[in-house]
């Protein structure tokens, strides 16, 4: 890892609607601020999933609850696309630092073992 850490997506935006960025290690405190926000913005994400589907299959809906129910889930899904680019471009930094899966070795020290039966 650099000495400087990874820049993180945070998950809000500035006041002029432009992408929020943290450079660090990820333990900070803005880091678990953006951590808990995050989960927030997921757990309200499927609450409103969960709330989507009641009103569409109870099939009474409102022209005025399905346009506010759109505006929401636009809404929630903009945020969850915001934690996805996040945590896959910290998931991509952690892949390239991580020693590849044929190289690690296992509790013993040596990698696998199989007999040139299990090949065919």
């Amino acid at each position: 890892m650099n000495t400087m850490g990874t820049v993180r997506l945070l998950p809000w935006t500035g006041p002029d609607g432009k992408p929020c960025f943290l450079l660090g290690d990820g333990t900070g405190y803005v880091s678990r601020i953006a951590d808990r926000m995050e989960e927030e913005q997921l757990g309200s994400a499927a609450d409103l999933i969960d709330e989507a589907r009641q009103l569409l299959g109870e099939r009474s809906w409102t022209p005025g609850e399905l346009h506010l129910l759109a505006v929401e889930l636009t809404a929630a899904l903009v945020q969850v696309h915001r934690v996805a680019e996040s945590r896959g471009a910290r998931l991509t930094e952690a892949e390239r630092e991580a020693p590849d899966a044929d190289e690690a070795p296992d509790a013993d020290g040596d990698g696998p073992r199989l007999p040139a039966e299990a090949f065919g």
